[in-house]
């Protein structure tokens, strides 16, 4: 079973202010284990459900190599990750390209967080700077297996 956590913060908890608008907003470092040998590349998106308009993308991350084992601090928002073998990224809710952290409205109770990895059968047919919906449909129908966690933020 595939394995996926940060030591940024405790499945559940509180996500450090570093990674949200109040603080630098950079991503988390990520920890990926236990990949079977035959997986053809790896994804990651990082949603709220918990948004007042429905669920609010933060990060469309795809065509990750499946052999990825870590994924460091701060990657930076371009469409394509060199040092991640050229991975891709898509359009968060935000309009932009690439993470942005978690950023509720004032006064909200916190919001859940989801970091979800995605173990593909292929790569995905995906340019990069693409939004959720194209991410997503490709996503359902490549994927054959994944994990999650979560974190809480509200301001």
């Amino acid at each position: 079973m595939v394995s996926f956590r940060t030591s940024a913060f405790t499945h559940g908890e509180s996500i450090p202010e570093k990674f949200t608008c109040e603080g630098e907003d950079v991503s988390p470092e990520l920890t990926i284990g236990d990949v079977s040998d035959d997986a053809a590349a790896l994804a990651v998106v990082v949603d709220d459900p918990d948004a007042p308009s429905g669920t609010f993308t933060h990060w469309l991350l795809w065509n990750l190599p499946a052999e990825t084992v870590e994924i460091g601090e701060g990657v930076r928002q371009t469409e394509q990750v060199r040092n991640l073998g050229d991975a891709k990224q898509g359009e968060n809710d935000f309009g932009e390209v690439g993470y942005r952290g978690p950023c509720p409205p004032k006064g909200d109770s916190p919001h859940e967080y989801r970091f979800t990895l995605y173990v593909l059968d292929e790569e995905l047919d995906v340019e990069a700077g693409a939004s959720r919906p194209p991410v997503q449909n490709e996503l359902d129908a490549k994927t054959r297996d994944s994990a999650q966690f979560s974190g809480q933020f509200g301001r």
